[in-house]
């Protein structure tokens, strides 16, 4: 319980002084008047012995100064997904998405504890790290706990819409007029991609991908899944393939990776997917084929014109993941599991395993990222780096012959 103590002035006046113990430390505030004591006294105890929210100690209630030109984060992230240039229509809407969902749970909090609507202008630093501890949390359904309203985010997704709102903050602070001065997501610790679990990678020994192999039925799918697992192309790469991409005849035997499918924008015509760039710049890239392939190329591409897809169904068509998963891959996997096979691999783990058989070669990282595509040497180290582990002895015998000692000839003395 808070209580009030006359506290009288040299000069004569008299302060009235409200009491009170919270966490074990004694708290006060002074007033000139007793009935503004008496009120704060009562907005103590209904605080439960803490400082009323939002109240800053010898000032009161304390309102943040406005930021001149300053606009609800909301529409302000809105009015920058509309002005990006460089990006399909697709990219345009899942940040849209992840703005209306996800960056929109973004509040202002000031240095009164009290919580604001988020603007351009008033995030700070804590604000965005408020956030994050949101995203990893997610949010239950209050009545009825054991479902989610929203399901905590993986790190992963976290880092990909903290930089979408690293990007929006730049833009504020590049504006004309300048809006900020600067970004509150530079020094935010973000969750470490390596704490979960979710959507590991599968990697699977030759004979492991063999046995999944055979029960793959169908040659045309067949031949579809061994050219992904012997290229590390992406599905939607090797799906969207044409004859014109092969170049057979060469010393070296190539296939071009020019273009990809990509997830069309809802409700647009044409269907789900259309036919766009590669994933990244780097992604377009050359790909030197075995002889193995070169054959497989050399099938699908007789008696078919430049334009046609190198890889079709039995009906002529191009490959849908979908169809390909669901009718092809999915079976395989489950015949195989149900035969002994330990392993679940998705349709996308014949890149890692690729990705892995080239480790087990020897072959450098540097390499491996100019093979998959990779826009970094990071992305490259980050999925695979562990696996190298079968350099760990000529590792260890480089540096005991850059360190060692060597031994003395005959007929030399030391000098020194």
């Amino acid at each position: 319980m808070a209580s009030i103590a006359e506290r009288p002035k040299k000069s004569g006046a008299i302060t009235f002084q409200v009491k009170w113990r919270q966490d074990g430390q004694w708290q006060t505030e002074n007033f000139r008047e007793r009935p503004a004591a008496e009120q704060f006294k009562a907005l103590v105890e209904a605080h439960g012995g803490q400082w009323p929210h939002g109240w800053v100690r010898g000032l009161g209630f304390v309102e943040e100064p406005a930021i001149p030109g300053d606009v609800p984060f909301p529409d302000y992230a809105t009015r920058y997904v509309d002005r990006l240039t460089g990006i399909d229509e697709r990219t345009r809407e899942d940040y849209h998405r992840e703005v209306r969902i996800h960056l929109s749970l973004l509040r202002h909090t000031d240095h009164a504890g009290r919580e604001h609507s988020a603007t351009i202008g008033n995030l700070t630093q804590e604000d965005v790290t408020d956030w994050v501890r949101v995203e990893e949390a997610g949010e239950r359904d209050p009545e009825d706990p054991e479902r989610w309203r929203r399901r905590p985010a993986d790190p992963k997704s976290i880092a990909n819409r903290h930089g979408l709102l690293y990007c929006i903050i730049q833009a504020a602070i590049d504006a004309e007029p300048q809006l900020r001065t600067s970004n509150c997501c530079k020094r935010t610790k973000l969750p470490r991609a390596d704490d979960h679990v979710e959507e590991e990678m599968t990697f699977l020994e030759r004979d492991e991908y063999q046995r999944i192999a055979a029960e793959i039925k169908d040659p045309d799918a067949r031949d579809l899944a061994d050219w992904l697992v012997g290229t590390g192309m992406r599905w939607g790469e090797a799906s969207a393939l044409r004859v014109s991409d092969l170049n057979l005849n060469g010393e070296r035997p190539t296939v071009s990776v020019q273009r990809a499918w990509k997830k069309a924008k809802k409700g647009a015509p044409g269907g789900s997917f259309f036919l766009g760039p590669p994933k990244t710049k780097k992604a377009r890239r050359v790909i030197r084929l075995s002889p193995a392939q070169v054959e497989v190329a050399r099938r699908h591409a007789a008696g078919r014109q430049p334009d046609d897809f190198l890889f079709r169904t039995a009906t002529g068509r191009n490959w849908r993941h979908s169809n390909y998963y669901h009718r092809k891959w999915q079976p395989a996997v489950a015949a195989a599991v149900a035969k002994g096979l330990p392993k679940k691999p998705r349709l996308h783990d014949l890149r890692h395993t690729h990705a892995s058989w080239l480790i087990a070669g020897r072959i450098p990282l540097p390499a491996i990222q100019i093979r998959l595509g990779h826009e970094s040497i990071q992305t490259t180290v980050d999925r695979y780096g562990h696996l190298v582990l079968s350099l760990d002895d000529d590792i260890a015998d480089a540096v005991e012959a850059a360190l060692g000692v060597p031994e003395q000839r005959a007929g030399l003395r030391s000098v020194g």
